[in-house]
């Protein structure tokens, strides 16, 4: 009984001594395609104060993955955001099929605002923290994208703000104008920003975010605020990329610059002690176009457009003539539900019949039905994860491992990889101790231990449990 006292005494201290503060502000940095492997191969590049203090100082876990397939931005933005997988906060991808017009939507799409996070079904970080503090903390959203700043934001934040051309903007959802010192920035400052690679937009970034601590004192009470930084390890030039190691190597050495800056800016004006830092990743990475053929590796190409095409015949031969397949997009095929329902068809032997049909086209690996991935069985956990009965298609297409699947009318491609490309999560400052630890985790477990930090409820969606 002793030891069991110890033991928990011991458990508890642990607890407690890895959040002993509540910091005054969080700036969670995610930084779209960071990849572990890329971030360790050019650490003797680094300089001491970004990369190279992270991994030293930090609390780092190496090897993170999502919780879901497919990952884009806007799924990986939400998820940081909410705790939650697209099956509960609604945001499956950067775009999907609106099943009334049969036409593309994206994910801060919205017809009473100039964008918003209303496609965002849960409650974010950020949200909860409005609720915990009456509204009195500040939350603010900077990326170079819409999305990935809305999505952060969240429902309740004080500002969101992206690059438009040559100028920072927002959305009406958070503010019918925008901000005064944003206003400011872009006459001032903005107007001689040069924003032709990805590092200058990243250095374009991390200024306004030091703007916005300083002109709305953000970190300087009690009341804890938080902010989101979304710099991006992607490159330009996307043609030279496959070939060209320094063109890597360049955007890891830049990174490391610009979270240098951000870092040493975010402790002069706020104080080391009172800040937490999280910097995390988006967790995929855009394949580039290479052609196996010339090594040899089996791989072909899966014209999904052409199979919908197919299926719609075959279908028509089963049922009679109509059309049964509304439209396809990325690797998911839309049924009319609505014919289905009103030829009086049994939806599960039609889906099954799908199902078979497929099967037997070349390169294709795996068809999941909506019936199979809400069936909740443990071999499409992680699919279901990434679907949603509302936005998601009928029928989800994975085409075998080297396949690149094609849509030739949206033009709409994508390669085939089965296994997740590891990317990192670092926690520094707060008093958090530094160890590295290569045990796989997922990111959505980031939510809450950011909440716990601040001592506020995680996400109404958020069932996963706090890294530490």
């Amino acid at each position: 009984m002793r030891y069991l006292a110890l033991l928990i005494a011991a458990i508890t201290s642990v607890e407690v001594q890895a959040f002993q503060y509540v910091p005054r502000l969080i700036v969670n940095i995610t930084i779209d395609q960071l990849r572990t492997d890329y971030m360790e191969a050019f650490y003797g590049f680094y300089a001491e104060r970004g990369f190279k203090r992270l991994m030293k100082d930090g609390r780092y876990y190496d090897h993170v993955s999502y919780p879901f397939k497919p990952v884009d931005r806007s799924s990986a933005t939400a998820t940081l955001a909410t705790g939650a997988s697209p099956f509960y906060n609604g945001i499956v991808g950067n775009s999907w099929l609106n099943r009334e017009t049969l036409q593309p939507i994206l994910s801060t799409d919205d017809e009473k605002h100039k964008d918003s996070p209303a496609r965002l079904k849960t409650s974010t970080l950020s949200d909860e923290l409005k609720v915990a503090t009456a509204g009195k903390a500040f939350v603010y959203s900077f990326a170079a994208h819409k999305d990935a700043a809305i999505l952060l934001a969240g429902h309740a934040a004080d500002g969101a703000f992206w690059i438009e051309g040559k100028q920072w903007t927002g959305s009406d959802y958070y503010r019918s104008t925008p901000e005064k010192w944003i206003k400011e920035y872009n006459k001032q400052t903005g107007k001689n920003k040069t924003r032709n690679v990805n590092s200058e937009i990243n250095d374009d970034v991390v200024d306004i975010s030091l703007q916005a601590i300083e002109k709305n004192a953000i970190g300087q009470d009690d009341i804890p605020d938080l902010m989101y930084v979304t710099l991006s390890a992607t490159t330009t030039d996307k043609k030279t990329v496959q070939y060209r190691f320094n063109d890597i190597q360049d955007t890891y050495k830049n990174l490391d610059t610009t979270l240098g800056k951000l870092i040493d800016g975010v402790e002069k004006r706020v104080g080391a002690e009172r800040v937490l830092f999280v910097v995390t990743s988006t967790g995929y990475y855009d394949e580039k176009n290479i052609d196996l053929n010339q090594f040899r590796i089996p791989t072909g190409t899966f014209y999904i457009n052409r199979t919908a095409s197919l299926l719609n015949m075959y279908l028509s031969a089963i049922y009679g003539s109509g059309r049964y397949v509304s439209q396809c997009f990325n690797n998911q095929i839309y049924l009319n539900l609505q014919l289905i329902e009103q030829k009086r068809i049994s939806l599960s032997e039609l889906l099954k019949k799908c199902q078979s049909f497929l099967f037997q086209n070349a390169g294709v690996a795996d068809v999941y039905t909506s019936e199979r991935l809400l069936s909740g069985s443990e071999d499409v956990q992680k699919l279901r994860a990434g679907f949603n009965p509302t936005t998601s298609g009928d029928i989800i297409i994975e085409v075998s491992p080297g396949w690149k699947l094609l849509n030739e009318y949206t033009q709409q491609s994508y390669t085939n990889r089965i296994g997740d490309i590891a990317f990192p999560v670092i926690f520094l400052g707060n008093n958090i101790a530094h160890e590295h630890i290569s045990l796989p985790v997922t990111a959505d477990r980031v939510t809450p231990t950011l909440a716990r930090a601040i001592r506020i409820r995680a996400p109404n969606a958020c069932a996963s449990t706090p890294l530490f």
